[in-house]
């Protein structure tokens, strides 16, 4: 997966737990979970927000990108955007 969450070693460095944040935050532990194991599909921005307030950071300090392999297995074009 290229998008990589960084969550555990934000709560790491703080000292803070999951279910701490949870609560702090009011989001379900499950979906907090959910998250941190990089399982989740989306995030919205309401709840990076709280995050980013709770822990005192910005989203690029949660969130990163690793290029890799795409669906098929292809590496992901830099610029999908880009037309051939």
């Amino acid at each position: 997966m290229p998008v990589l969450v960084k969550l555990d070693d934000l709560l790491h460095a703080r000292r803070m737990t999951l279910t701490e944040l949870a609560e702090r935050i009011d989001i379900t532990l499950a979906n907090l979970s959910i998250l941190k194991t990089g399982k989740a599909k989306a995030i919205r921005f309401s709840t990076l927000e709280a995050i980013c307030r709770v822990l005192e950071c910005q989203p690029g300090d949660l969130l990163g990108y690793e290029q890799g392999p795409g669906p098929e297995g292809s590496l992901v074009d830099p610029d999908p955007h880009q037309t051939p």
